[in-house]
């Protein structure tokens, strides 16, 4: 389980989310995000076409990458990402990405990214210490 000050930069800050399929490496930030109350992250699928496709090929695996840029405060957390497309959560980024894109846009999905591992990445926690 992820500790307090891991999930409170999780819910502040913005995600980069890293997936990789056939060697070709793929990056996105997110901005539709959160952290369920049982540890477990989730994005809301707006524009992750490639993303999904990179998951679909390589198992669910799935990086994720949060910082504060003033702190230097940075996490890596690593886990298996499941692609749903109804529900609670589903139904929750709808209505979060429809409002603020004046129903211009809307949520797809999500990922729900079951986490496996944390690393610290910050420069004072002798970058790559494992929580």
């Amino acid at each position: 389980m992820m500790n307090e000050q891991v999930i409170a930069l999780l819910k502040s800050g913005i995600w980069d989310l890293a997936t990789c399929a056939d060697g070709e490496p793929n990056v996105v930030p997110v901005a539709f995000k959160d952290v369920t109350e049982d540890g477990k992250l989730v994005v809301g699928d707006v524009f992750l076409e490639t993303t999904l496709r990179n998951i679909k090929a390589n198992g669910g695996k799935i990086a994720i990458s949060v910082y504060d840029g003033q702190s230097l405060e940075g996490y890596q957390i690593k886990g298996v990402a499941e692609y749903v497309t109804e529900g609670p959560v589903v139904d929750t980024f709808k209505n979060m990405v429809e409002a603020m894109f004046n129903g211009a846009a809307t949520a797809k999905g999500a990922l729900i990214i079951s986490t496996e591992q944390v690393i610290v990445t910050t420069p004072s926690a002798d970058n790559k210490k494992v929580l």
